[in-house]
């Protein structure tokens, strides 16, 4: 990903590598851009398969040792 004050620029290979484990970045040309994708990816994640979106968390959490907020409860 390259960076140009508030432009960003994906070359084709990481938009593949991307697009693999389901996020599209196709369209992102801003930050606010991939933070739309990487929400849309999250919000997926959560509803589909939130058991891999813990073990995502937990290991991000844990390359930066940051730990993890508590567990939130959904309200329907």
């Amino acid at each position: 990903m390259l960076r140009a004050g508030h432009s960003l620029r994906f070359t084709p290979t990481e938009i593949e590598e991307l697009r693999r484990v389901g996020i599209d970045v196709d369209g992102a040309r801003t930050q606010d851009d991939l933070d739309q994708a990487l929400a849309r990816w999250a919000g997926t994640l959560a509803e589909d398969r939130p058991e891999l979106l813990d073990k995502i968390a937990s290991a991000m959490a844990q390359a930066k040792g940051a730990s993890l907020p508590a567990r939130l409860t959904r309200v329907r």
